[in-house]
């Protein structure tokens, strides 16, 4: 499918990436969102906590929100698209992924970038309701490449599984990684570490035989952490193993669905082999928009809705 060609443009004290990217996650506010939580138990006996928000009058349609790195579903990137859908007619479920939700999870594992078992149980438990002909799912970063890599995996999807929207997805995840830990980014790359690395004291104290004190002293970088911690509770070998295995960057020339994909140009954490405009060109399934500005997941726009926000609604639509 051809490149699209993106009209964002934004205010002028935005265009910077570092500026956007903050203001987004730091500074907006968004109103007006009345969720409702639901639990769902998973098939290994673990828990999900799914943020429910239903439109004025009953709906056919639903959207299903997956977070980014250490977020959770009162994010405002999930609760602007979901109050956006909300008001066009289509109810929306915000998933707070294993160990987001306030309340640690039951398991060592908790979630990465490519969990899609957990995304899968979601959309399942979603067709239980007996409501929705038309499920769409929006990914935001690390919830992008885990949509991505759902609708490529090459499983037989739902039929009501209609389309899907990845923002600010990385989808080389290696190269990600890398973007994230070079200088530029280092004040990104000390947040999440630790925020990342607080979530695990518990797990200390729950599964001994499986990480110490000492193990989480060691951990001084991302990779550290998917070495130590992502990749053996998951099932992979090491970090790089998870980062092979995980990335969708793989999976995108099965996409039988139609996909978006907007990246913008002066996202950060993003590698050049995070804009696939090959694999776009060649699966007519796929939509790549690369806008100038918007950094990771700041595409400020008017009237507090975004502009990715903005294009997922036309997208489904």
């Amino acid at each position: 499918m051809p490149i699209l060609e993106p009209t964002y443009k934004p205010p002028f004290w935005a265009k910077k990436s570092f500026v956007s990217t903050v203001f987004s996650g730091l500074v907006r506010k968004v109103s007006g969102v009345e969720q409702t939580r639901e639990r769902i138990t998973l098939p290994d006996n673990d828990f999900l906590d799914l943020d429910w928000s239903y439109a004025e009058k009953k709906s056919n349609k639903i959207i299903i929100l997956l977070h980014g790195l250490e977020g959770h579903a009162q994010r405002p990137y999930i609760t602007g698209t979901a109050k956006l859908f909300n008001d066009n007619g289509i109810d929306a479920i915000g998933v707070n992924f294993r160990g987001c939700s306030g309340e640690p999870n039951v398991l060592y594992r908790s979630y990465h970038s490519g969990a899609t078992e957990d995304l899968d149980s979601v959309v399942k438990h979603v067709l239980t309701k007996n409501q929705y002909n038309e499920i769409y799912i929006k990914g935001i970063s690390l919830g992008a490449n885990m949509v991505l890599k759902y609708v490529g995996e090459g499983n037989e999807l739902p039929k009501e599984v209609k389309a899907v929207i990845a923002v600010s997805v990385p989808c080389d995840l290696k190269g990600s990684c890398d973007e994230l830990l070079s200088f530029k980014n280092k004040h990104y790359a000390i947040r999440f570490l630790q925020h990342l690395k607080d979530k695990l004291k518990p797990k200390i104290l729950q599964f001994p035989n499986n990480i110490s004190a000492a193990d989480l002293n060691t951990i001084k970088t991302l990779i550290d952490f998917d070495h130590i911690y992502t990749s053996k509770a998951h099932g992979f070998t090491d970090a790089y193993d998870y980062y092979d295995k995980a990335s969708s960057l793989q999976f995108l020339p099965n996409i039988k669905v139609p996909s978006l994909i907007i990246n913008a140009l002066n996202d950060s954490f993003l590698s050049p082999d995070c804009f696939p405009i090959k694999e776009a060109k060649e699966n007519p399934n796929l939509f790549l928009e690369m806008p100038k500005y918007g950094g990771h997941v700041g595409f400020i726009s008017k009237k507090n809705i975004y502009y990715n926000e903005l294009r997922a609604l036309e997208f489904v639509n």
